[in-house]
């Protein structure tokens, strides 16, 4: 298929000098994701919108940005206007999220925007560049998390579809046991073409087929992890397979450290643990997005495609509660958006004087942040760190029941 050559020699040579010629799937999804020269968000392979791989909430106008903006304003009264307040976006895409939030804020919460400190943590080098380009006219600093100091951060961490590229541990259940999912090569070598009596002299493309092999749980943390989440996985049937994010609890165990006083708001596309993992799950989550089709096959497009799984929100809930984050609340995102605001921007459309095929596009893109089998089903998870007995009572309006649907 349409896999990066570069990346694939890059991969088998690390598969090459591992001691048992082999890697973790995490470390494959890695490489290619994030490899700092070939990586899927490392090149300008990765597109995003429309016309893209995929699309997320930021690709349907202003209004998930702006609705967030009002959430955040709420945060920074609770905590009794602090000077300044850190936003720490964490995977800004192309920055539209940004921008679409700080310009909401500057045209409807002036003194909120004064006191604003925004800052981007993100790894890819060519979606960096594009966010500061879009992202001129305002002042946003960019770090990596590990430069961001201990203890240091009062406002609200916030992500929005970051934890789903996170790379995951594959594993297998056979007779009982969990087997973790290697992945290895096989190689050759392409025919030299024949030009009847003239040979080309260019030499033969090295063909890299990546095969998986179960194998012992490369550590401890796969087999505690269910423990952990408390799931039993004992009676589930032979060859059930699934994923466990540890880079996940790694990186909210960094964001705890961060964060003084304030929020983490996590959104994502996932589930609770038992929901998570199901028998009836026997495949787990794992999807691959190119050029808006999704298919479950990592192994081709290398390099050139997106690999996402879902998020088990109770991980992070039990993991933050273990790193000093309290949980706050947890919602669907349709919800969510609803008790800020988005039931009465739907309503005003009746109200707008735009011509019809505006109007209803507009229609179709507020639907589709509330479509209970798409974005709207996402999960919304609230987590504070440091708040006064007064500051953690006071309601957080995302996760307030939308007047709209009350009884």
């Amino acid at each position: 298929m349409n896999s990066n050559p570069a990346l694939c020699q890059a991969i088998a040579q690390h598969i090459a000098s591992s001691p048992q010629k082999r890697i973790t799937f995490a470390e494959f999804m890695d490489m290619a994701l994030y490899h700092p020269e070939f990586g899927y968000y490392s090149t300008k392979a990765v597109n995003l919108g429309k016309q893209g791989d995929f699309f997320t909430s930021i690709h349907l106008g202003a209004d998930f940005g702006e609705l967030l903006a009002v959430q955040f304003a709420q945060m920074w009264e609770i905590l009794e206007r602090p000077v300044p307040f850190s936003l720490v976006e964490m995977g800004a895409g192309q920055g539209l999220l940004a921008l679409d939030m700080l310009k909401y804020i500057q045209q409807q919460y002036p003194d909120f925007f004064n006191a604003v400190d925004y800052v981007i943590v993100e790894k890819s080098p060519v979606l960096r560049q594009e966010q500061q380009q879009r992202l001129q006219e305002f002042s946003v600093r960019w770090c990596d998390l590990e430069e961001i100091p201990s203890h240091s951060i009062t406002g609200c961490f916030f992500s929005n579809e970051l934890v789903d590229a996170m790379p995951v541990h594959q594993f297998v259940l056979q007779q009982g046991k969990l087997w973790e999912i290697y992945v290895t090569t096989l190689e050759g070598e392409a025919d030299e073409p024949d030009k009847g009596d003239e040979k080309v002299i260019t030499p033969p493309i090295p063909l890299v087929s990546f095969v998986e092999i179960p194998g012992t749980p490369s550590t401890s943390k796969l087999v505690e992890y269910f423990d952990f989440v408390g799931i039993n996985i004992s009676d589930f049937p032979d060859n059930y397979r699934s994923e466990i994010n540890l880079a996940a609890l790694d990186w909210l165990s960094m964001v705890a450290d961060r964060l003084q006083r304030g929020y983490l708001l996590t959104i994502d596309y996932g589930y609770p643990a038992n929901r998570y993992y199901n028998p009836r799950r026997s495949q787990g989550t794992l999807q691959c997005y190119y050029h808006h089709q999704r298919h479950n096959d990592p192994y081709i497009n290398i390099g050139q495609q997106d690999i996402t799984a879902h998020v088990d929100f109770t991980a992070l809930e039990r993991w933050g509660e273990r790193c000093g984050l309290d949980k706050v609340g947890f919602t669907e995102q349709a919800l969510f958006l609803m008790a800020l605001g988005l039931g009465e921007r739907i309503a005003g459309l009746s109200y707008t004087q735009q011509p019809i095929s505006q109007l209803l596009r507009r229609r179709d893109m507020l639907h589709q942040l509330l479509d209970p089998l798409g974005l709207g089903g996402f999960g919304v998870l609230v987590q504070g760190k440091g708040l006064t007995t007064q500051e953690a009572a006071q309601p957080l309006k995302g996760l307030s029941v939308p007047e709209q649907i009350k009884i």
